[in-house]
């Protein structure tokens, strides 16, 4: 007796508060969005120009200085000014076909995805994996690239931080994690904030251009004279058919092929602009396309005037080079200095926080096509996919803190992704014009042939000429990547094919077992024990054992001492285990048992749960090994009861009670009461009081969760107060919509729920009900009744105020 006392002081409502590892979440993160708060903000032309074009727009803050970097180490100091010029204008001219191909793009699949949607529509899920490969892997190194570049911007004007590489590194990651943290409380790149990097960078560097410009046509502009620590080469006397300069220059284009990077993000989210959707993401990408080509042809023109030249180390970089031998080194060339590192400093980081929109949202794309785990689609705590984020900053982190925060050491990882995916998008393209041959289909097919094409090409001479750099890795995780996301997806169809046999076949016959053995495993007899015990009392078993396998015999005697003197009403039996092959004797017992004719097996696994590291230490997770056994068997089942063991001696702790329960044999006597064991009568679930509910349950919280209680609107009931019979209106939310067969009909259950309490509707004669599902928010209006202390109404005219998830219905009323 004084074990059950002891069981119910332990489980009590407050017993059921989320633990810390919540607590944390919630005070760093924020309290918890819920479903109707998940809300899509359409952008205009401008706005949407400003917060997707980050990404693209900020790669021409380094595009210029890659394709420096490769002329100076491939010995062309003296001609290396004058060939940046045509290699930039063959940049331009892929970047404008890979511009134009994206503008057929957004027309045709406005849903987001991109070059996987492009590829998955007109290749096949399969051959769609390339390019969510290569996609995955531009948005991690776009975080990569895109920070570093940033914290060299910052460098080149704080000159402290600039100092070390290990100093630039730490920061770049420190930006990462502050990426991470802003995105798992769920910013959103839909808001103006967003637009201003774009917008500032823009300006300060078109003034910077055109002022360097009028400099130049007027009183010149002076030649920067470099440090110590600059990109050099040995000099190469040979000419320009020498198959070392073609090399050179091979390197140099695809270098500056990073300046590309980014052109897709609109392409990723046309859903999001307003209608007409394809039309305005047309307009804003050829926008984009066009400042993204003014900003790279005017830098290169600027550095070949000025001579500026990339550093080793990457600071200071050419832009922050340039801005100060146009803006002069008085009062306000500081000031415009200062204002064009910033500029380029937010715009770079803007960039690369839009990966930590893309990349969730693509994974999830493929989880749904089931090519990615599925644990890729659940959002997350503020409504976030917060697993794709979590991924993608630790992948971007590692590859920092191998690679080191230096663009051009990044660049290597980056634009095989890109224009992978570039490639796919033209030749998607390309195949859906050629298919559907609509009017002007034979331009739109050349446009984006040559497109996917040129992309193809790029690719190959990244692939050979930074092979040895980084591009090789980039191969490999393309070689394993692919076949691994197609093998993930023939295991999901496979268990999909098992799983959905029963629909094919039709239900199954309900078991007509005329005996039901209930098996209960224990090893030691504790609270965790008489959580199981009471659980398998309340199935109501034909037969009902207690079972310990004996391997230890000081264990096997304690045992049997303390189920003695709690006597429990239970046979115990103690099987020899002399190999220790739990889960295998555990089968073979229930399979004995399972092969007689017309027998159901039920095996009850206590568990006790703790911290998931501290448990994962402190227990190998014999139950589940035993529960996977036992599941194989026909006729058999096996059913976990948990006990939470850390919320208990945290209840304990809290009550001023001691930290450490008493020993499950102290725990049979109390000072009121003999010491005799008394024997303890079955007690089914039914029996429990409300408040004290059958360890190892799960009691279902208030569905308003950490939100404070609403006030009712005027003439609405809380559920709470419906204690009476008579009419009332109320409303909440619906948790569980459940079909109930009752004799050549149906009878539609749902339980509604808000803050006070919790109430059951009843629909006779209906299995469903448009928009009334989990999470749709219901006004009720009828005759309430009373049932077990639960009000409950029959048939009530409702009102729906509030669509579940998916659905797309407003209001109803019944």
């Amino acid at each position: 007796m004084a074990m059950r006392r002891a069981v119910g002081s332990l489980v009590r409502r407050d017993d059921l508060a989320e633990g810390l590892g919540y607590g944390l979440k919630r005070r760093l993160l924020g309290r918890p969005l819920i479903n109707e708060q998940l809300g899509e903000q359409r952008l205009s032309k401008r706005l949407a120009l400003g917060v997707l074009s980050p990404d693209g727009i900020s790669s021409s803050a380094y595009g210029t200085e890659e394709i420096l970097i490769e002329l100076l180490k491939g010995g062309l100091a003296v001609t290396a000014f004058t060939v940046l010029l045509p290699i930039t204008g063959v940049v331009l001219f892929v970047m404008a076909l890979v511009v134009l191909s994206y503008r057929e793009v957004v027309m045709v699949y406005t849903r987001a995805g991109g070059s996987y949607a492009v590829a998955r529509e007109n290749f096949g899920p399969r051959i769609a994996q390339i390019a969510a490969v290569a996609l995955m892997i531009d948005y991690v190194v776009t975080v990569a690239v895109q920070v570093a570049a940033g914290t060299a911007a910052v460098a080149s004007a704080w000159k402290w931080l600039g100092e070390s590489t290990t100093r630039l590194t730490v920061a770049s990651i420190l930006i990462v994690l502050l990426m991470l943290y802003g995105n798992l409380r769920g910013i959103r790149e839909a808001g103006r904030s967003f637009a201003v990097p774009t917008y500032l960078f823009s300006t300060v560097t078109l003034l910077m251009i055109i002022v360097g410009l009028v400099r130049e046509a007027t009183v010149g502009l002076p030649l920067y004279h470099p440090g110590s620590g600059i990109v050099t080469g040995t000099p190469n006397h040979s000419t320009l058919i020498a198959l070392g300069l073609i090399f050179v220059l091979l390197r140099a284009f695809a270098n500056g092929g990073s300046s590309l990077t980014g052109i897709e993000a609109v392409s990723n989210a046309v859903s999001a602009f307003r209608p007409p959707e394809g039309r305005n993401a047309r307009r804003v990408l050829v926008i984009e396309g066009l400042i993204l080509g003014s900003l790279v042809a005017g830098i290169s023109w600027i550095a070949h005037v000025t001579h500026a030249r990339p550093y080793l180390s990457g600071v200071p970089t050419v832009i922050s080079q340039e801005a100060r031998l146009v803006f002069g080194h008085g009062a306000t060339g500081d000031v415009m200095f200062i204002l064009v590192q910033a500029a380029t400093a937010l715009i770079l980081y803007t960039g690369g926080n839009t990966s930590f929109n893309g990349f969730p949202f693509l994974a999830s794309f493929v989880a749904e096509d089931a090519f990615l785990p599925r644990w890729l689609m659940k959002r997350g705590h503020r409504l976030v996919f917060s697993n794709g984020i979590v991924v993608l900053a630790v992948l971007s982190i590692s590859l920092l803190a191998a690679v080191g925060s230096n663009v051009n050491n990044l660049v290597p990882f980056y634009a095989i992704g890109v224009f992978t995916a570039f490639t796919m998008a033209g030749l998607g393209m390309a195949k859906f014009h050629y298919t559907t041959r609509e009017p002007g289909w034979h331009y739109k097919l050349v446009i984006n042939f040559s497109a996917g094409v040129t992309s193809l090409v790029v690719v190959l001479i990244f692939a050979v000429v930074k092979f040895t750099e980084g591009a090789w890795l980039v191969v490999v995780l393309f070689a394993l990547g692919v076949p691994a996301l197609i093998y993930l997806n023939r295991q999901y169809r496979m268990e999909a094919r098992v799983l959905e046999g029963i629909g094919r076949r039709g239900p199954p016959e309900p078991p007509t077992y005329s005996r039901r053995s209930v098996y209960v495993f224990l090893d030691d007899y504790d609270l965790a024990a008489v959580a199981a015990l009471r659980y398998a009392r309340s199935l109501r078993p034909t037969s009902l054992r207690a079972v310990h396998f004996v391997i230890d015999n000081v264990q096997a005697d304690k045992l049997r001492r303390d189920w003695m003197r709690a006597n429990p009403g239970i046979a115990l039996d103690f099987v020899d285990c002399p190999d220790r092959r739990l889960a295998s004797a555990a089968a073979n017992l229930a399979g004995a048992e399972a092969a007689l004719p017309g027998v159901g097996v039920t095996a009850i696994l206590p568990r006790r749960s703790f911290a998931p590291i501290v448990g994962r230490l402190l227990h190998d997770r014999t139950a589940d090994k035993m529960a996977a056994a036992i599941s194989r068997i026909p006729h058999a089942a096996a059913t976990i009861v948990p006990f939470d063991v850390r919320s208990r001696v945290e209840s304990l702790t809290s009550r001023g009670l001691p930290g450490k329960p008493a020993a499950a044999g102290e725990a049979g006597k109390s000072e009121a009461e003999p010491a005799a064991p008394v024997p303890a009568p079955p007690v089914p679930a039914a029996a429990l009081p409300a408040d004290d509910p059958i360890p190892g349950e799960l009691v279902s919280p208030a569905a308003s969760g950490p939100h404070d209680r609403p006030v009712p609107a005027r003439g609405i009931t809380p559920i709470g107060s419906l204690t009476r019979p008579g009419r009332a209106v109320t409303e909440g939310r619906v948790h569980t919509v459940e079909i109930r067969p009752v004799e050549h009909n149906t009878v539609l259950a749902c339980d509604i729920e808000d803050a006070t309490g919790q109430l059951t509707a009843l629909f006779y004669g209906r299995s469903n009900i448009a928009g009334l599902r989990p999470g749709s928010k219901v006004r009720l209006r009828g005759q309430v009744g009373i049932r077990e202390n639960k009000p409950v109404m029959i048939n009530p005219a409702y009102e729906l105020l509030a669509p579940g998830e998916g659905d797309g219905s407003g209001r109803d009323r019944g």
